[in-house]
């Protein structure tokens, strides 16, 4: 320690002897990854460099800069859907982030966003996408026009994974998401509870082809036959993700079912829910499960016109799909396509 004039102390900067000591390393070897002179491990490197960053070593991010030039670059392909979407438009920006701070590779991603759920225009995006990446990962319906398309990029060597709904099982590389069924059982849990007494109980899917709208809705309609037979569930509508369609759509069930106990929105659409729901203020405001934590639902749970929303962790997702697309494009495709399950998240108006 070097003392100053004043009576405090300032501890002495770190030096290269210091930083071989930390790491463990021979000096020489310290020198060889901050001045590039020889090949050194990446494992060797890499805990060079953490052992600088620990000890505030002036040249930690030197050494990181000439890590990352080492590393193979690789260009990712995304698909999602509905760009003025705010979901999708959070999901890019989280993409983008575990893109550029892999640790295993330098890399670019391409997003792409598609207008509809028409399974030509997603084909057709897909087609683009992966013609200038290494893996392309696409939100996208369970249609056989898509899984004919993964087929042939599949045999092609591009390898292709589906993002919260699963399509072209057994074909595409994996599934990256939610486990739906549960979704939808965690939703007609809370319902069942928040009730204020049994009722009718309203759905909405966007599509009968996400596959993961229909597991949410077997996991719905399994737990209220299982555990609250008491409650009638209504014929499931599919709202196509839309906001002004929903939101007319509960202005009529709340006209036509004075006893609406619950709704549970199982895609797309929950701003159109929440206006309706505002414009009605029915005297028994129906227990509300949506999907996905926007400043919309965020403001809505503050309200309490909705009792839970259920949200994908997209940060944690997208780091976990990132290591997926990069592993397959070092490893080759896997003998076996899988699933990955993330937690999801749960928010209700006490925990916002």
């Amino acid at each position: 320690m070097t003392a100053l004039s004043n009576g405090a102390t300032m501890a002495k900067r770190p030096t290269i002897t210091d930083l071989a000591r930390i790491s463990g390393v021979s000096v020489a070897t310290v020198d060889r990854v901050l001045n590039n002179r020889l090949p050194v491990k990446e494992e060797t490197a890499r805990r060079v460099y953490e052992a600088a960053t620990e000890i505030g070593y002036h040249a930690a991010g030197l050494i990181k800069q000439r890590m990352r030039r080492e590393l193979p670059e690789y260009r990712l392909g995304f698909l999602l859907l509905r760009r003025e979407d705010v979901f999708y438009t959070e999901f890019a920006r989280e993409l983008d982030q575990a893109v550029s701070q892999s640790q295993r590779f330098r890399g670019v991603a391409t997003i792409d966003f598609a207008s509809s759920l028409a399974p030509d225009e997603i084909v057709e995006r897909m087609r683009a996408l992966a013609a200038k990446t290494r893996a392309v990962a696409l939100v996208g319906p369970d249609h056989p026009t898509l899984t004919v398309a993964v087929e042939a990029l599949k045999a092609k060597g591009m390898p292709v994974f589906s993002l919260l709904s699963d399509f072209a099982s057994g074909i595409r590389e994996g599934y990256v998401g939610l486990d739906n069924r549960k979704v939808g059982r965690t939703a007609a849990w809370m319902i069942s509870k928040a009730a204020k007494k049994p009722g009718k109980v309203a759905l909405f899917v966007g599509s009968h082809r996400f596959h993961g709208h229909e597991l949410r809705e077997i996991g719905f309609r399994s737990f209220f036959r299982e555990n609250a037979p008491e409650f009638t569930l209504l014929e499931t509508i599919v709202n196509l993700e839309g906001n002004q369609f929903t939101h007319d759509a509960i202005i009529d069930l709340l006209a036509r079912h004075p006893d609406l106990a619950g709704c549970y929105v199982a895609g797309g659409g929950m701003e159109g829910a929440v206006s309706a729901l505002r414009a009605a203020r029915p005297a028994h405001m129906p227990a509300v499960v949506c999907n996905e934590i926007t400043p919309e639902s965020r403001a809505a749970l503050a309200d309490n016109i909705l009792t839970m929303v259920i949200a994908t962790p997209l940060a944690a997702l997208s780091r976990e799909l990132v290591a997926l697309m990069a592993h397959v494009i070092e490893a080759g495709a896997a003998n076996a396509t899988g699933q990955t399950f993330l937690p999801f998240d749960i928010y209700l108006p006490e925990n916002i």
